[in-house]
């Protein structure tokens, strides 16, 4: 099979394509910066947040090789960064947008990751597919996720166009560990409680389900093979482990990790403008349609995390 990656140079993408090319399949990124984890598949330099307007053979002109179907990944990702900055989530929809127009003139499939942040701050606690309320839309980056499901239903109804929407909760693990680039919460931990430093905590009672890319690229996968071969051609998923975890509690698994017997866990009540405090995946569909069951708990999870950061670990840098 042949799998387009768009943002194959980020953690999911990465990831992904080395799973895909370990498999058999081909594999062609597009990300708008070079990928500095793996040079094992191609990377077209691009970036889909631009308006385009020809899309005969690709985006904006750009010649794409023939593929069976399209992964989009990519997206601006940090709800906070957009909420101060949310011109990149207008970015989020315009690269949405140009994908849909490249599949819809190739009669390509198309994945694209969505985001628990569409539920909004559930209060009502309920995240199946069915329940999420749009009118709870917390932050530019959830109404960008939001606006790019609803371009994606719309291609379905107008055109045909096959589709899975995976709704991603707090995927870390490998290849997530550059946060000068992109600050990551569970990264972030690792270094500075590793290092002795303290670390900030935004609501003592905010439970989030956090998935490790294994299950994650567990689920893409099975969802690429339904697609491809028509198993499935209209879903919504949520693609998450099923079991919320306190911010606390990852700390602590952290500091545990990293061998930290006495972190110094500061508590900030109040969240940040745009958080989601709780979430925890109704997971019955990624069941019922693809046979998806998640393996990789938080603390085991953290702790392949930790110990894939000291493995890449370079002399003379903090972890």
């Amino acid at each position: 099979m042949r799998v387009l990656i768009t943002g194959s140079s980020g953690q999911i993408g990465t990831n992904l394509g080395l799973a895909l090319l370990a498999q058999g399949h081909t594999v062609f990124g597009v990300d708008r910066r070079q990928n500095t984890w793996t040079d094992a598949f191609p990377t077209l330099l691009q970036d889909l947040g631009m308006p385009y307007r020809d899309f005969a053979g690709g985006i904006g002109g750009t010649a794409y090789p023939a593929v069976d179907v399209v992964v989009h990944l990519a997206a601006n990702a940090k709800v906070h960064e957009l909420v101060e900055h949310p011109h990149r989530a207008l970015e989020n929809i315009n690269s949405t947008f140009n994908v849909l127009e490249y599949c819809r003139a190739q009669q390509i499939p198309v994945v694209f990751a969505s985001s628990r942040e569409v539920y909004g701050d559930i209060h009502r606690y309920l995240t199946d597919e069915q329940t999420a309320d749009f009118a709870y839309t917390e932050s530019p980056y959830s109404a960008s996720k939001i606006a790019g499901e609803s371009l994606v239903y719309s291609y379905a109804r107008c055109y045909g166009l096959p589709y899975i929407v995976f709704r991603f909760s707090n995927v870390y693990g490998r290849y997530d560990n550059d946060i000068e680039r992109m600050e990551r919460v569970i990264p972030l931990f690792i270094r500075e409680l590793h290092a002795g430093r303290p670390v900030t905590v935004y609501g003592r009672e905010k439970k989030l389900d956090f998935t490790h890319v294994d299950d994650c690229v567990a689920g893409i996968l099975r969802g690429i093979d339904a697609l491809a071969h028509r198993r499935i051609t209209a879903a919504t998923i949520n693609l998450a482990y099923g079991v919320g975890s306190t911010l606390v509690e990852m700390a602590q698994y952290v500091a545990a990790a990293v061998g930290n017997a006495h972190p110094d866990i500061r508590i900030e009540e109040s969240k940040r403008i745009g958080e989601v405090s709780y979430y925890i995946a109704d997971l019955r569909r990624a069941k019922e349609l693809l046979g998806y069951t998640p393996t990789i708990d938080l603390a085991t999870g953290i702790g392949q995390a930790v110990s894939w950061q000291q493995i890449m670990r370079l002399p003379n840098q903090e972890m």
